[in-house]
């Protein structure tokens, strides 16, 4: 990829801009450092019905949060104070809507703590679902991915990503197919498979939020916006731009 149009943390004529918009840089990075193991977290208490970690990852949500109050007032006070232009406005506004997913992600793992906790108590488990276990493996692949993009703005790893959700809806069609037909079998099988359709469903939105990251990721490079753009029409857009 051409990297002409691509954003520079450096430059300026005040070094302590530089070194705010790279102090934010790398907060958002640990913030996404800290939402990936929730993520991992919430997947390994599905496949091993563990309720310590189960209870790990609702708990710790909190951190989540605050990291993205906290970013995001610092994004606030340097529009106001540094009224940047061109490509370090869009950094910002990049950063200011990656940490909204992040914190998404973030509510997303929670849940999936959350619903394996009441498995547990219902003495049943999410483990023996093979599929749900390759739908979590997918998206924290695609969050890693959209993670590593976004630190070294690289537009190539962007779109790969995006082009995983295609497989990532297709597990998660799968997997609510085998779930309706379990239920249709037995009916005393319906509580918990609804539990486990509902973690599907909150892997299926963290594969979302980091495909929106993926997005971010063009917006900032090119300055495209790219959302609700078809896979294949999006390449042929950032061809045109390159």
């Amino acid at each position: 990829m051409n990297d002409d149009h691509a954003p520079h943390i450096s430059g300026h004529i005040s070094k302590r801009f530089d070194s705010e918009l790279e102090d934010i840089r790398n907060k958002v990075l640990s913030m996404g450092g800290l939402v990936e193991t929730q993520v991992k977290d919430g997947i390994r208490a599905l496949m091993t019905s563990d309720s310590a970690v189960a209870e790990r990852v609702g708990n710790d949500d909190y951190k989540i949060n605050a990291m993205e109050v906290e970013i995001d007032e610092e994004c606030v006070q340097i529009l106001a104070r540094r009224q940047p232009a061109a490509s370090d406005l869009r950094l910002l506004v990049a950063i200011l809507k990656t940490i909204t997913d992040l914190e998404r992600i973030g509510d997303q793992a929670e849940k999936l703590g959350r619903f394996e906790l009441e498995l547990i108590d219902e003495g049943s488990s999410s483990k023996e679902f093979v599929k749900l276990e390759h739908l979590g493996e997918l998206v924290s692949r695609m969050l890693n991915r959209a993670l590593d993009a976004f630190a070294r703005m690289d537009v190539d790893v962007a779109l790969k990503t995006i082009k995983k959700d295609e497989k990532v809806d297709k597990e998660f069609e799968s997997l609510m197919r085998q779930l309706i037909t379990i239920m249709m079998e037995d009916p005393r099988t319906i509580k918990q498979a609804l539990r486990v359709s509902w973690c599907a469903r909150a892997l299926e939105r963290i594969g979302d939020h980091s495909i929106n990251i993926c997005e971010y990721v063009v917006y900032l490079v090119h300055g495209k916006d790219v959302r609700h753009i078809a896979y294949d029409d999006l390449k042929d857009q950032i061809r045109d731009i390159v």
